[in-house]
């Protein structure tokens, strides 16, 4: 056998389907190896853990999965043990709850689960995550911030991720919360990374470098590498930011983006060719 491929990522903009066709958690679980998946549900980033991770076993198993367990990290303690570690090499499928992203890495930043997490994302382990388990998916998240705006460097808080991809800026339930002014807030601060805003019910699933959108929703993904202006060193934090030149694509179900070169994928039959060619 060839070396085996890092994991997949599914980051979710949150509220997704659990009642119906789950077509988001169905395709997480079908990575994770459907029927024969171990999945393990992260439960860190809520005070719900319980009632949290109940409603994700009952989905999971109604999905077909035979082995759903739920893991609650509430110390840093905790998440050095043998035990926490063992349950992260255990897993074939592990998936992020929401809640409040700062808890995750609060309590697992550093530690032995997160190095094991890393380790297994490395070895072919599917990762999702839903809302808050989406925004610490990536190196910088936004931790809070001000909805229904214009960009203002006020409006936005920001924090170190948990490093499961590079390059980006993620925020969720994006269209439904009006989230437009505060992702753009947080480009013009860090023009090197990408803004990605995923709509509730809607995901990307991220492959060596690019993602390809599934949901009812759309994914915008704000680009201010090519940014002319702004005036960021010329107005107080409360005063609105005049920007020029950053790109803005909305991309639906079928449509994907190639993060390292920043273009979006408009035919991903011709990709899919193009890559075997």
């Amino acid at each position: 056998m060839g070396e085996q491929q890092p994991g997949p990522l599914v980051v979710i903009g949150g509220a997704e389907d659990k009642e119906h066709d789950c077509r988001i958690l169905r395709h997480f679980l079908q990575r994770g190896g459907g029927k024969r998946a171990q999945v393990l549900v992260m439960t860190v980033a809520t005070q719900l853990p319980v009632d949290v991770g109940m409603q994700y076993i009952e989905v999971f198993q109604k999905l077909g999965a035979a082995d759903v367990r739920t893991f609650d990290v509430s110390t840093r303690e905790a998440a050095n043990k043998d035990s926490a570690v063992q349950h992260i090499r255990d897993a074939t499928c592990i998936f992020f709850t929401g809640g409040e992203q700062l808890r995750i890495t609060k309590l697992l930043g550093g530690t032995r689960v997160d190095a094991a997490l890393h380790d297994a994302l490395a070895r072919g382990v599917v990762l999702g995550g839903t809302s808050a388990g989406a925004s610490m998916m990536s190196s910088t998240m936004i931790v809070s911030g001000d909805a229904e705006t214009s960009p203002k460097i006020s409006v936005v808080d920001m924090a170190p991720g948990m490093e499961f991809m590079a390059g980006v800026v993620i925020d969720q339930h994006f269209a439904q919360r009006g989230r437009l002014g505060r992702l753009m807030s947080a480009v013009a601060q860090y023009p090197h990374h990408l803004g990605l805003g995923l709509d509730e019910d809607t995901a990307i699933v991220v492959e060596n470098g690019v993602f390809r959108v599934i949901g009812k929703g759309a994914v915008s993904v704000v680009d201010a590498g090519g940014m002319s202006f702004s005036n960021l060193d010329e107005v107080g934090s409360d005063e609105s930011l005049s920007l020029c030149d950053i790109k803005l694509h909305i991309l639906t179900e079928g449509y994907g983006f190639h993060l390292l070169n920043r273009q979006p994928i408009t035919d991903w039959a011709e990709w899919e060719r193009s890559k075997e060619s």
